[in-house]
């Protein structure tokens, strides 16, 4: 498969997405993990993606092309793109000839994504990652606007040679949207990974690290602080439990952070609950996960969150809600845990699976063999199918 790829020698495969690290949210995660393994399998690769200020010192072994943005004040710490006014930028990326484009979002990068592969006529693929219209009708308030905007997005991807899904659950929110093509799953991976290792013994040196006493059961939850992942009701759930031993930490930040701290305190839960702002650090984020009895995801918004995946990798299973996209991979008392949509049924949940330490240890070793998917297994898949689609587009031509 990689000779498929180098054939087109010197022709690079572009990944686009309108956040990437020092933004550090999970299709930002992605699109580095998808770069880093490409690179690491002799694929000539770059990412393209917005300007950020804190972005200065970065130096990837891959190139990395930023063109002009602006903050966006209600989603902090994302940016707005605007590739077309940064003429350096676009006399840089129109010099690039491109086997193929990936798109990982419909906005501004994935906009240069289609521009570049209609100039050069080559392969665009896009994954559809988020749901966005949730975030639409937040940021606009009128759901006719929100419906346009939607109707957008889906013009975009109809306009792809193929949209991928992270897993399968996700098409029905693309088929919600009015998509009618088709879709193909490539799942997510993780780059975390316990292989090999004492779990039992990983777990006790990561509490030894974090100065977290051993018999105090562990709440986590990692993610953007936003109302849409249903944040606030880890804190109304916790708020029943206050009288039961437990710590509970938010790793991440968002546009809701402080009003998600005020909520903890108002509700006497600030001896429990600990808000560590963004870890960049992965192996202090590893020492969370690992150290971690539960893991805490009641999001309706998420379509295939890594966080899941990545708890799983450390032996953490996760309470994620019924019904809910991101817990298509959830089997009930099996590889994690599922519970109603109500501060009463979660907080239930979580007080019955922390009186029951054998169970959250038997579904985090179910989770870490079913659920967590390594990267470069991930970039194995991936290369192929850039290689089959690139092959059928120079068939065509």
């Amino acid at each position: 498969m990689n000779e498929v790829l180098h054939s087109r020698q010197g022709r690079m495969i572009g990944l686009f997405n309108d956040s990437y690290p020092p933004i550090m949210d999970g299709v930002a995660l992605t699109v580095q993990n998808y770069a880093h393994w490409l690179h690491t399998k002799r694929q000539p690769v770059c990412v393209v993606t917005v300007k950020m200020p804190e972005a200065s010192g970065e130096a990837p072994a891959y190139p990395v092309y930023r063109y002009a943005s602006a903050p966006l004040p209600m989603r902090k710490p994302f940016r707005f793109g605007m590739p077309a006014l940064d003429i350096p930028f676009r006399q840089t990326i129109d010099a690039i000839p491109f086997a193929l484009v990936h798109a990982h979002c419909p906005f501004s990068s994935g906009r240069v994504a289609l521009r570049l592969s209609r100039r050069q006529q080559i392969p665009l693929v896009a994954t559809f990652h988020s749901k966005y219209q949730d975030d639409f009708e937040r940021a606009v308030y009128i759901r006719r606007v929100a419906q346009w905007m939607v109707k957008q997005v889906v013009a975009f991807y109809e306009k792809a040679d193929e949209v991928w899904i992270p897993q399968s659950a996700v098409e029905a929110t693309l088929r919600a949207y009015g998509y009618k093509g088709a879709v193909t799953v490539v799942n997510n991976g993780t780059d975390l990974s316990s292989a090999g290792a004492d779990v039992e013994l990983l777990k006790q040196q990561a509490r030894a690290a974090l100065h977290i006493p051993r018999d105090i059961p562990v709440l986590l939850f990692i993610g953007q602080h936003i109302w849409e992942k249903n944040t606030r009701l880890i804190i109304d759930s916790l708020s029943l439990l206050k009288e039961r031993p437990f710590q509970m930490f938010f790793i991440g930040t968002g546009y809701a952070a402080r009003d998600l701290q005020e909520l903890a305190d108002r509700c006497g839960l600030s001896d429990k609950v600990t808000f560590l702002g963004v870890i960049l650090d992965r192996e202090r984020l590893k020492r969370y996960y690992a150290a971690a009895d539960l893991f805490l995801f009641p999001s309706l918004y998420d379509n295939a969150p890594l966080v899941v995946r990545e708890a799983a990798a450390m032996h953490t299973p996760a309470l994620l809600l019924h019904d809910s996209t991101a817990g298509e991979i959830i089997t009930d008392n099996y590889n994690g845990f599922l519970s109603a949509h109500s501060r009463e049924a979660f907080a239930g949940r979580i007080r019955d699976l922390l009186q029951s330490p054998a169970t959250l240890q038997q579904a985090g070793r179910q989770a870490a063999q079913t659920i967590a998917r390594s990267w470069e297994s991930v970039a194995d898949e991936v290369i192929a199918r850039y290689a089959q689609l690139i092959d059928r587009h120079v068939a065509r031509y």
